[in-house]
């Protein structure tokens, strides 16, 4: 039986493994896919030690960047991006051979790029982890500016909330959260935008899928904009990463 799973820390709030457990049992596939709970990414050659059936898993908070110094190799958008999703595992020579991508692009994009009129050419990221470093570079890849927003700015050219200006409002009409606030069980928390700034001009766009609205994305609606949660994302992403396990060979610089 092969084995796929997925690290991060905490995990009570992951929709992989039932998608996935779900997928091997209607397609007939002799697979199992687990969850692995580590508190220090340093663990992950022990965690390929005691697995060697292991042949992929999905990364997601908070190792998505931390990852990448355990990659041999990472494929074009990752490396891009800054970010690792999905782990194809290889073994050569009886050790194991890590190839990392980046499906949160191809999530993101194919959801997102349906929705976008001409008014949206500027998006604000609310968020500055792994999940931002996808979408900004799905964004440059479309030709769209962004503007990263953060609690801590810590790069030249990311603003703190507090400096989100009216005229920043009516420029970057596009508005994404790649942060967990107001993700269950936490629904009271969202990012604190001048959501008074908002209107029917705007798109809100939330990674976040549990619950299907976010405070985030209801107080968008209330002021007319187009709102979307992140659940076709993770559904899209979440096939590109079966796509890549499924495939063999090894992923090109």
């Amino acid at each position: 039986m092969q084995t796929y799973g997925l690290i991060g820390f905490p995990l009570g709030h992951s929709f992989s493994k039932p998608y996935f457990t779900e997928k091997f049992l209607r397609e007939g596939r002799n697979a199992q896919y687990l969850n692995f709970e580590l508190d220090d990414i340093g663990r992950l050659p022990g965690l390929l030690e005691e697995h060697p059936d292991l042949a992929g898993f999905n990364v997601t908070i908070p190792y998505k960047r931390q990852i990448i110094p355990y990659m041999d190799l990472l494929d074009r958008i990752a490396a891009g991006a800054e970010a690792v999703n999905t782990v194809r595992v290889v073994r050569r020579g009886g050790r194991p051979f890590l190839e990392g991508f980046n499906t949160d692009v191809h999530g993101f994009w194919a959801s997102l790029s349906p929705l976008l009129g001409p008014e949206h050419r500027g998006a604000l990221v609310l968020g500055s982890g792994g999940a931002s470093a996808a979408v900004v570079f799905a964004l440059k890849e479309a030709g769209l500016k962004s503007l990263l927003v953060s609690r801590k700015p810590s790069l030249p050219g990311m603003i703190s909330y507090s400096g989100i200006t009216p005229r920043i409002m009516e420029e970057y009409t596009l508005i994404i959260n790649t942060t967990p606030l107001g993700t269950f069980p936490r629904e009271e928390t969202f990012p604190p935008i001048p959501y008074e700034r908002i209107t029917p001009r705007h798109l809100l766009f939330d990674l976040v899928y549990n619950p299907a609205e976010t405070l985030f994305l209801a107080r968008g609606r209330q002021q007319g904009a187009l709102v979307k949660n992140g659940y076709e994302m993770l559904l899209l992403q979440a096939e590109k990463a079966w796509e890549i396990w499924s495939s063999p060979g090894t992923c090109m610089p």
